[in-house]
């Protein structure tokens, strides 16, 4: 039996929220130190890089992409959407931008350059001028934009549960977790705001 698009999306990206959650703590043990972060990914590189595993998020990453737009250009003719709605939707349509991006990057790193697509690869921009005018409001959006989507989802389901209120406090805290967990991510990435010495094999990614 078809889906419908909706379920569909939802579903996908349940699926893909978890697994992103999961990545950003693993940034986030960068924070203590680069070998930190190494073998915390390491261990999580056993599930999600087995071949059916790593198939089943590339899927996913896919079809959340094809969906959301698709519901997007579906209802881009409907009166304006609530605050909700919109933030919804402008968050998605970043995290559609960035998966394409970041999906594909990483592919190449991989493919193309040989490289281990580690936390040196993902600090390269933010630790290189004038990359970094780019790269550190590419992360920051992106870190933010996930718990925004998540927010507004949130909000609109919990409305019926919580009262009017009481989710919006919620969704605030889940936004303003969004902030700070991109702040120490950035923080973490940039060696404390002391600059990440990059190898060289990912300065050459940059045309270094």
């Amino acid at each position: 039996m078809r889906l419908p698009l909706k379920t569909y999306h939802y579903w996908t990206g349940v699926l893909l929220s978890g697994f992103i959650l999961v990545h950003l703590a693993n940034h986030l043990a960068a924070l203590g130190s680069v070998q930190a972060h190494q073998v915390v990914m390491t261990a999580l590189r056993r599930m999600y890089r087995h071949p059916v595993v790593e198939t089943g998020l590339l899927l996913a990453v896919v079809g959340q992409v094809f969906t959301g737009l698709r519901l997007y250009w579906r209802g881009r003719r409907q009166p304006p959407w609530p605050v909700a709605e919109r933030v919804q939707i402008l968050s998605g349509l970043y995290l559609a931008f960035f998966l394409l991006v970041h999906t594909g990057a990483v592919l190449t790193g991989r493919a193309v350059f040989g490289l281990d697509t580690n936390l040196y690869f993902a600090a390269a921009g933010i630790n290189t001028f004038p990359f970094s005018l780019f790269f550190v409001p590419y992360y920051f959006l992106a870190v933010t934009a996930v718990f925004l989507h998540l927010a507004s989802l949130h909000y609109q389901k919990g409305r019926g549960l919580w009262g009017e209120a009481r989710a919006r406090r919620q969704a605030v805290g889940i936004g303003g977790a969004g902030v700070l967990v991109a702040l120490l991510i950035l923080f973490a990435m940039t060696n404390r705001l002391q600059g990440l010495p990059i190898p060289a094999p990912y300065l050459r990614t940059l045309g270094k």
